[in-house]
């Protein structure tokens, strides 16, 4: 384990509260969490209901340069703080309105400071887009492998072909477009991907949870996540009572559309009243558990894959992988048993003949609840003092802050922030800051205005 990692995880783990350390978390173990860019390129083209981002984001104008050293800064801030290795997320607005090759530059920036960039996109782009992030002008791949999640439900307005979706069926044809995208950038150029597949829950959509899984869980997505609406950002965009969105019954819903149970708590990802995670894969239409969490010897497999592996670089190069395995392996023999054992259940539990048929999927299937402004307000201001709260909610909201597993970094004062309080607290100024550094372009008299139609 890197001396700087191992530093890294401790600290992390002393800074989670005591009920979020037990033995399924992997935030100071395994992980440090999630990273998130902002301010970099706030502008959306579609006018979503709810939308996270404040009501001056569309008054700023996309500039690549901005972006990219924005980024620097902010991932400076990341390596420095959280260790050479970190999967950061490039986001703000909508990020296939930069240019082609200033996004592939944000990416090439993320992971020059050890970060393995995800670009967070509403997915209505072309191919010709997608090809000309991935690849330079003299066809040469800059990239052997990309990671996008393409963000679709009934809450979007603006996409090409499907303006006002009436249900989630009908975004089924541009989810597989998506796709067939990135298969093509593989078949043609040999880049790799992975995708994730990123839904707003509403009181209007929830009950069609389980007919998006079903109907999309083969079209090349290797992740599935959930987000219940949350009262933050531009308040004009609200409009249900979003507090109605009970985890449990989100997540039957979620169950329902795996046709399985969904262990969650058998690995965690900080606070539970924020994230439930399931890693698994498909054979065939059957989706199994990485962990079975009812049988004690695959809780002890991860109990000892987090004490000796934990801290293993998983995405270094095949070679270092496989030198640092195998040192694991030299000084805890027992190890490399235990490995077996697991993959012989695993095996078992798929079935022998149903992996002879079936190549086996990986999906991964999670919900993210983020918290209403008016929670994270009062919370934050008493944990900048370092108070804590007397009221059982803003003592709920302070730990969950405390265990949060995605930040954004704030290079000019150090802070790493949660992703609740920099949408509850921090994006409207950061945005009228900005609406004032890169402006639109002023309109001239009979063309159409840049910004997207408000929504009233």
């Amino acid at each position: 384990m890197d001396p700087e990692t191992r530093a890294v995880y401790a600290r992390r783990w002393a800074e989670l509260p005591e009920r979020s350390r037990n033995p399924g978390q992997t935030i100071g173990r395994h992980a440090v969490g999630c990273e998130g860019t902002h301010g970099v390129f706030p502008r959306c083209n579609f006018s979503c209901q709810p939308c996270y981002h404040s009501a001056d984001a569309n008054h700023v104008r996309v500039d690549g340069p901005h972006t990219i050293a924005r980024i620097r800064e902010q991932m400076g801030l990341l390596r420095q703080a959280r260790g050479p290795h970190g999967h950061a997320q490039l986001i703000g607005g909508e990020v296939s309105l930069l240019e082609p090759h200033d996004h592939a530059e944000a990416l090439a920036v993320m992971r020059s400071f050890g970060r393995n960039p995800m670009s967070m996109t509403h997915g209505d782009f072309d191919y010709d887009y997608l090809r000309r992030v991935c690849v330079d002008g003299d066809g040469r791949p800059r990239f052997g492998y990309v990671s996008f999640a393409g963000h679709f439900d009934t809450t979007m307005i603006g996409r090409t072909g499907a303006r006002r979706p009436v249900d989630e069926a009908e975004l089924h044809g541009h989810r597989q477009a998506f796709c067939d995208m990135f298969a093509r950038l593989y078949e043609e150029y040999g880049i790799r991907f992975y995708l994730a597949h990123n839904m707003t829950v509403t009181p209007a959509n929830v009950e069609q949870i389980p007919e998006v899984i079903e109907a999309c869980r083969h079209m090349g997505f290797k992740m599935f996540s959930f987000q219940p609406a949350a009262h933050v950002g531009n308040s004009v965009r609200w409009k249900d009572d979003y507090r109605s969105l009970e985890a449990e019954a989100v997540w039957a819903l979620i169950e329902k559309g795996a046709g399985s149970r969904l262990p969650w708590e058998v690995l965690q990802v900080g606070d539970t009243r924020c994230n439930r995670t399931a890693w698994g894969f498909y054979v065939g239409n059957r989706w199994h558990s990485l962990l079975d969490d009812t049988n004690p010897r695959d809780l002890a497999a991860r109990d000892r894959f987090f004490r000796h592996l934990g801290g293993v670089h998983f995405n270094a190069p095949p070679r270092l992988l496989a030198a640092r395995l195998a040192r694991v392996a030299a000084s805890h023999p027992s190890t490399l048993a235990t490995g077996l054992g697991w993959l012989a259940r695993a095996i078992r539990r798929a079935g022998p003949v149903e992996l002879f048929h079936h190549r086996p999927e990986p999906m991964t299937f999670v919900m993210h609840r983020f918290m209403h402004a008016d929670d994270v307000a009062p919370a934050w201001e008493l944990m900048q003092r370092g108070e804590t709260a007397t009221d059982e909610k803003i003592l709920e909201t302070q730990e969950r802050l405390a265990a949060c597993s995605y930040v954004m970094a704030h290079p000019e004062s150090g802070q790493l922030v949660p992703a609740c309080v920099q949408h509850s607290l921090l994006d409207p100024e950061e945005n009228r800051q900005l609406a004032q550094l890169l402006p639109l372009p002023s309109r001239r008299r009979g063309t159409a205005d840049p910004r997207p139609a408000p929504i009233r």
